[in-house]
Formats: C-alpha cells, structure tokens, sequence
C-alpha cells in the first residue's frame, strides 16, 4: 500500500444525509455518470486506514457506490461522473496496487446506479468461508476471453458452471450451465466441488459477473484436486463487451444481475424467468415498495401495477396506511422480508397463497 496514506477527520469519512434524501437527489439528477466495477487481489496492511484515504478521494470526485475493503484486497461497485472520469483514472493510476486495472464498464446505466458512496472494511472482499491456512488463492485457474470461452464450451469434455446465487442465474445464464441453487458463495464453493468430484478429468469453466467470484472459485477447485480448471476473464461484464466489439456469438441468455440500483442489465432479448406472482414470463427484479419488508422478487409489470410494487396484499395495504401509523406497527408484524430476505427468496416464491389477491 502507498505510504502517503493521510489521517482525516471522522466527522469527513461517512454520509452524513439520510438514504431517502440521497435516493431522490439521485432520481432528480441531470448529471452525467459511469457506472464501472473493479477489483484487486493485493495486500493491504492497513485497511482502515486505506479505506479513510479512498472515502475522501472519492468523496471529492463525486464518485458513488459500494465498496469493500480487506487485507486481501478490495472490490467496488462504484459511478463516476463524467466531467470527474479522467481525474479518477489519475487517481487510480496513483496507486501501485491498481496499476493494469480492468474497469468494468456496465452495459446499461443510466447513472443512477448508486445514490451514495458506502466504504466498508470487512475481513475478506469476498466471504468463502475457507479456514484452511493452506488454500493459495492466488493458484487460480487459465483466464478465457469470450472467443477462448466460445471455443471450449464447444467441447464435450467441458462442464460450464456458474458460481453466483440462484436469484442472479433465475433471470439470465449461459447456455447449458450448472446453476447451483444456492444462497451464497461460502456455500456454493464446496456444493460444486462435491458435486463435480467424479468429473475431474473434465474441462470445468466457471464464471459470475466481473469475475471477483471466479479468482477465488477456480483457486478453490485447483485447492481440491481439479486440474483443468478456466474462468472467464473479467466475467459477464466483459463477456458481453467483447462479443459486441468483436461480432462473436452471445453464448448467455437473459439479463445479467448487478448489486446496485438497476438490479439487472440486458445481455439478450431471451426472458427465461418468471414472475413470482402470477407465474408470466419477467425477469425484473423489484424490491417491495412496503420498507419495512423489502424483500427481491422478481414481478412482471402488470403485477407491479395491481401490488402496487409490493410482494403481497398485505404489504400494498400496509404502504396506505400513514406512514407514523406504519412505524408504529410493523415492529410486530412480519412480512415477507423478514421471514425471508433477499438471498432465501426460493422459500417466498413457492408460498403463492401469499402473494395472490382474494378472489
């Protein structure tokens, strides 16, 4: 880590406006953004205070998103606006540690992807629940472009599996892949090893959205005995970047899911999934309207008008009542989001009775 690194004061390094305000401003805005994702495995010794700096330079930027920070690295989800782009690229370039950064530019943003800018230090950027001093990371699978992927998936000897949640490969996934139901990636790591243990002499190749996952999902693989083990370079974001630059064939079907605001971005026409309430093609993730639950579903656009953007009756009744009464009562009720959340939401799709209108 550089070590030019600053001390700031405290009262400077977090949002000091509540979200709803945050959230409107965003809406409102004319102003022009990128909406990118990156990350780097590198050693950061001093995390908290890397993340003190980093809110501050980007906090003089403009620059809004999600990011976290560990010893192990960091990974951001991040807008920039445009008249502030060139001067972020300086700053990146200032840092050691960034040098040859693939940015992943979004498909489709509008720039209102991220409505504040949230740093976070947490023990790993990415949560696999791995123990074993052992494990090198770092022993990754072969990288594939999107003509190399093209190419090996072609091969019968090759097993295509992808290591994201089951509500982001519901809406959107390559063609003939393994899409693990699961909730999380602590737990996808180990059902796909057991899973593929009698196909080890296959080709397995792996992907999620920017590629974050993979680093760590192909060094697992490798960690359990797996040897021809590829991930795809820069993940669904530069898939797609790279089939329409270079006129190659688009192997995914559907929407790709992405953690801000937008929920999804096209990659083709294809609508794979259904809504969860009245069973219709869609493949619109929404969160209900009703704050106090909140939960991800998926909700075609007639349903969104009769639920008026909530997950249930009780919910789209609940959002009438004013909203001091709602404070006052929804300490003791449950919703769907309380029973469930966003990454268990298999368990709320398949409680229908709950989600239909009376007759």
């Amino acid at each position: 880590m550089e070590s030019s690194v600053k001390k700031v004061p405290l009262r400077q390094l977090h949002n000091r406006v509540n979200r709803r305000e945050l959230k409107e401003r965003m809406r409102q805005s004319t102003e022009q953004r990128v909406t990118l994702s990156y990350y780097r495995y590198t050693r950061i010794e001093d995390p908290q205070q890397f993340r003190d700096q980093l809110f501050m330079q980007y906090h003089e930027l403009g620059v809004m998103g999600r990011i976290y920070v560990a010893q192990e690295g960091i990974n951001a989800q991040i807008s920039v606006p445009n008249e502030h782009f060139e001067a972020f690229r300086q700053l990146m370039d200032s840092y050691e540690m960034f040098q040859n950064l693939r940015l992943n530019i979004a498909v489709e943003a509008d720039g209102k992807s991220f409505f504040t800018l949230i740093i976070k230090v947490r023990e790993k950027i990415v949560a696999d629940g791995i123990e074993d001093p052992n494990f090198d990371p770092g022993k990754t699978g072969t990288h594939l472009d999107a003509a190399s992927w093209n190419d090996l998936t072609e091969d019968p000897n090759t097993i295509v599996v992808d290591m994201r949640n089951h509500y982001e490969s519901e809406i959107g996934h390559f063609e003939k892949a393994i899409t693990p139901d699961v909730t999380t990636f602590r737990e996808e790591l180990p059902f796909v090893a057991d899973m593929l243990a009698e196909a080890k002499d296959k080709n397995i190749l792996m992907y999620c959205t920017g590629g974050i996952r993979c680093e760590k999902a192909s060094a697992y693989m490798k960690y359990r005995g797996f040897e021809n083990v590829f991930q795809l370079e820069g993940g669904i974001i530069e898939y797609d970047r790279q089939v329409k630059a270079r006129g190659l064939q688009n192997k995914f079907i559907g929407k790709n899911f992405v953690f801000d605001e937008r929920l999804g971005e096209r990659i083709s026409p294809d609508v794979i999934a259904h809504c969860h309430q009245c069973g219709e093609p869609a493949d619109t993730h929404v969160n209900c309207a009703n704050s106090h639950c909140h939960i991800l579903f998926i909700q075609c656009e007639s349903c969104g008008n009769e639920f008026q953007g909530c997950c249930s009756v009780e919910c789209a009744d609940f959002i009438q009542l004013p909203e001091e009464v709602q404070k006052e009562r929804a300490p003791g009720m449950v919703f769907n989001g309380s029973k469930f959340g966003k990454g268990a939401y298999k368990a709320f799709r398949k409680s229908a009775q709950s989600l239909k209108a009376p007759e």
